[in-house]
């Protein structure tokens, strides 16, 4: 828990789309700012707009996605 938590590289995130974890909808240009970041079991995985209000009371819950 109390281990710091890496940045991403902006250029790294701009190179290569960024596809929402649960409905698969694609962001081109890196994940926008409204879109939720998640790690679990280690991975990084990002939730689009509409999934992440879909699902705020289980993300806020720290639940992971599979339980969704």
């Amino acid at each position: 828990m109390d281990q710091p938590t890496s940045q991403p590289d902006p250029s790294e995130s701009e190179a290569q789309p960024v596809v929402c974890a649960r409905c698969g909808k694609e962001s081109p240009g890196g994940a926008p700012p409204t879109w939720t970041c998640s790690v679990e079991n280690g991975t990084r995985e990002y939730f689009c707009v509409e999934c992440a209000r879909a699902n705020l009371r289980s993300i806020e819950g720290r639940l992971d996605s599979s339980w969704w």
